[in-house]
């Protein structure tokens, strides 16, 4: 654990203390974030282990009104180090410390599936418009809690944009805005209006891209005021417009993806998303 970690937040136990009423009583919903959370050099061959998921016989490519970005899939992209720090990101030392922090009361279970998680990268021009998590784990049937995300862009400046967004539980507003820097890791609760994203196209040269390692976690059981009946099973992303920025194009896109979950059966939806992630 003291590779892994920086020298700052090697007792976590410390870190959960101290910083748990800030992140409980966050606006617009819970949530922090963590300047060198992780021993540099560590993470710094995390980053180094990237791949070019272009070129990966297993991932993901989004391309559509909502989203343009591509994704890992699973483990088998992962390098010794990578896998060294998911598997203590999914360890009891880090989920205790992640239920201390975040106050859930349900027992906290890591995701050996990675559904939805893993590398993430943008490149120039890509997005990921606002939106709220699917709520249930479409292989374990768990609810979904909380996310983490791990930035590994090295000298990021403020230019190129790609800012991690939390909006108004009601879409009226950005209430927070996070630059995705190395070492920095950030952390939210995901309920039925934790409204998120990378809405603006990202501007950083042709020969950067927005590199990121995201982890979520669920429970057996949630809340009931945490989402609504119908929601509740929901396995697909729910996507928003900003009013008076975001396209047309989108508007119709989200009225054709959300009719679909409305009449669709279940297990056809997740027949449906099983094929679009291959």
């Amino acid at each position: 654990m003291s590779e892994i970690l920086s020298e700052g937040f090697s007792d976590l136990d410390k870190v959960a203390e101290e910083y748990r009423e800030k992140y409980q009583n966050a606006n617009p919903f819970p949530n922090g974030y963590f300047d060198n959370f992780f021993n540099p050099d560590f993470l710094r061959a995390v980053a180094n282990e990237f791949p070019d998921l272009k070129k990966e016989k297993e991932k993901i490519y989004y391309d559509n009104p909502n989203e343009r970005k591509h994704a890992s899939k699973g483990e088998r992209s992962f390098g010794p180090k990578t896998k060294e720090l998911v598997h203590f990101l999914n360890s009891h030392i880090f989920l205790e410390f992640l239920q201390k922090l975040t106050g859930i009361r349900e027992t906290l279970i890591p995701d050996p599936y990675l559904e939805g998680g893993g590398f993430h990268e943008i490149k120039p021009g890509g997005f990921l418009k606002i939106h709220v998590d699917f709520h249930k784990h479409r292989k374990m049937n768990l609810d979904r809690r909380l996310n983490i995300l791990i930035y590994l862009n090295e000298n990021w400046e403020e230019s190129y944009g790609g800012h991690f967004e939390l909006w108004e539980r009601d879409m009226s507003a950005s209430e927070v805005k996070v630059a995705p820097l190395f070492n920095r890791l950030a952390l939210f609760s995901t309920t039925g209006d934790s409204w998120h994203g990378h809405p603006d196209p990202l501007t950083c040269p042709p020969d950067r891209s927005r590199k990121s390692l995201a982890l979520y976690y669920y429970s057996n059981g949630r809340p009931d005021n945490e989402l609504d009946k119908a929601s509740r099973n929901r396995i697909t992303t729910t996507f928003s417009e900003r009013k008076g920025v975001d396209s047309s194009d989108m508007k119709r896109y989200n009225r054709f993806v959300n009719l679909a979950n409305d009449v669709l059966p279940p297990f056809l939806v997740r027949t449906i998303k099983k094929f679009r992630n291959k």
